[in-house]
């Protein structure tokens, strides 16, 4: 067979059967193989929506995603979801076309050399060079995307490689990286939750990466013990756990940032001490000892000391924790701030007030669904306001923090979850970055909703120019962009515009109703901004609540 339909024949032993991709010269022989094949093809409108959309599929599911792109420009539009699936560690496998072998190096029309570039953006590279050599790449690449830390894999396949008749040879493939707990460790693990009188434990994504929520809920059961949550592990515990104190960090809710800061052992579970969660890093939880449960080594001690370290399979370190129950004190203290500190709805204006928007949805969505952020002030009041019962329901650009992530992120997921609920939260700046994947909704008829907060303001930048840069406001005005609602018709997707906070309860219900692809334009004050907010070079419990005066 040519090395094009020993690719189709692979993805398919290895249960991929969709795929996303862009076709070009360089990579045609691989849609020649897809035709006819058994794999579904999505043709998305850009590169970067076809990444987007395989990460999608991937954070929705745990599964391998897939794309394809041509050579050239087709392969660095790739790149920026490739950066995204790396620093958000997902499954993701990446098939570019490359120009013929003998023209590599040679300037030729649409090479690049996508292998260097890809280097700092993806867990492994390869660029085939000898036919013989495919069947083996294919079967490691796919490995390596989704053994230990998952991360993103990129194959770049040569032309002439792609047409060549190539040999088969099954990959003797290594033992999956499964690290063995170290029963020392566990030892002091142990003894300093024994010890312990205000322990948090603080919840990364790495959970929704090991499908280790049931071991995490045992956990936090047996141990009672006050949790915090990143933004990408939002879902990992289950809302109606008495001491989820919800998302810490900049835009994290006061009751979590100040319980860290008092805590006196801190129980890190596959997180990885990002600058957002921490602020000023040599204050955060200046008075906690840490223990580190992670897969990857390389994250033990890389920003904070820990006491203790559990380098394993989250499934396999956690039940080792055999901690007795949290000091009722410090429970009651944790319950009280979060009532304290508990968010307020009742705004007074006539205005769309987003966080009652966005709390009403999650009331309203079926507990199953999907809500997929782009970046910005929307994605933190989502964080803030919306609850998920698991971390593949709330799908968010973490580390990477990519404008445009949201709408092909929803594609993906509605591809892969085609029975569940799938909703997009975009904001007018951000929405504009791949909007041409309406295009890709409306082809494929996927029921996706889009909710877009339009204040006509890159919003999140807005809010930082008024209180670090004087209200000097460069070029964050987006007063002029389209009829969101008239532009979504052309692709033959309805919807309603809202301007005032009575509007808001009808709307969503026709919203979540709707039995096709819908938006919902909902205008907010171009003044709202995200509270509360940690400002750059602050620790934790110096939190803004309002504009100082």
């Amino acid at each position: 067979m040519t090395g094009a339909q020993l690719l189709i024949e692979l993805l398919a032993k290895h249960g991929v059967n969709e795929v996303f991709g862009y076709p070009g010269g360089a990579i045609m022989p691989i849609y020649d193989a897809l035709y006819g094949a058994p794999i579904k093809h999505y043709l998305t409108r850009h590169e970067q929506g076809a990444g987007f959309a395989a990460v999608g599929f991937a954070r929705s599911t745990g599964k391998l995603g897939v794309c394809f792109a041509t050579s050239g420009p087709g392969a660095t539009n790739l790149i920026t979801s490739l950066a995204d699936a790396m620093m958000d560690s997902v499954p993701l496998l990446a098939i570019t076309g490359q120009v013929p072998t003998a023209a590599i190096g040679s300037d030729a029309f649409q090479e690049i050399d996508v292998l260097g570039m890809s280097l700092s953006c993806t867990k492994h590279s390869y660029l085939v060079e000898r036919a013989e050599d495919l069947a083996e790449i294919l079967q490691e690449a796919i490995h390596v995307a989704q053994s230990g830390r998952p991360g993103p894999v990129l194959v770049d396949i040569p032309k002439d490689i792609q047409l060549a008749q190539v040999p088969f040879h099954p990959w003797l493939a290594a033992d999956d990286y499964k690290p063995t707990v170290n029963m020392s460790e566990v030892q002091k693990a142990n003894n300093l939750l024994a010890n312990a009188e205000r322990p948090v434990a603080y919840i990364g994504g790495g959970v929704q990466s090991a499908d280790a929520q049931t071991h995490l809920m045992d956990f936090l059961t047996r141990t009672q013990m006050p949790a915090v949550s990143t933004l990408k592990a939002l879902g990992s515990v289950l809302p109606e756990y008495s001491l989820d104190m919800g998302m810490l960090g900049m835009h994290g809710g006061q009751a979590a940032n100040i319980a860290v800061q008092e805590c006196d052992v801190l129980v890190c579970i596959g997180a990885r001490f990002d600058d957002r969660v921490t602020g000023n890093l040599a204050k955060f939880a200046a008075k906690a000892k840490v223990i580190h449960l992670d897969i990857d080594a390389a994250e033990v001690g890389k920003r904070k000391p820990v006491a203790a370290s559990l380098v394993a399979d989250l499934k396999d370190s956690l039940p080792h924790l055999h901690t007795p129950l949290t000091k009722a004190a410090w429970q009651t203290h944790c319950q009280q701030m979060m009532k304290e500190y508990a968010w307020r709805y009742d705004y007074p204006g006539e205005k769309v007030f987003a966080p009652y928007l966005l709390n009403t949805l999650s009331k309203m969505m079926p507990k199953t669904g999907v809500v997929c952020c782009d970046v910005g002030q929307h994605q933190m009041w989502v964080a803030q306001h919306m609850k998920f019962r698991h971390p593949s329901n709330h799908l968010s650009s973490g580390g990477a923090g990519t404008m445009g992530f949201g709408l092909p992120a929803a594609i993906g997921a509605q591809i892969a979850r085609p029975n569940d609920f799938v909703i997009t939260v975009s904001g007018d700046g951000s929405i504009m970055m791949n909007i041409q994947e309406l295009a890709t909704i409306r082809r494929n008829n996927l029921p996706v909703k889009i909710l877009i907060l339009d204040n006509q303001r890159l919003g999140m930048v807005r809010q930082w120019q008024q209180l670090f840069f004087d209200g000097r406001y460069s070029e964050t005005d987006l007063s002029d962009n389209p009829d969101f609602v008239a532009l979504a018709a052309v692709f033959g997707i309805p919807g309603q515009t809202i301007t005032h906070a009575n509007e808001v309860d009808a709307a969503l219900e026709k919203l979540v109703n709707s039995t096709g692809p819908y938006i919902l334009h909902a205008c907010i004050d171009d003044k709202e901004n995200v509270w509360p907010l940690v400002p750059p070079g602050a620790s934790n419990e110096q939190m803004m609540t309002e504009v100082q005066s």
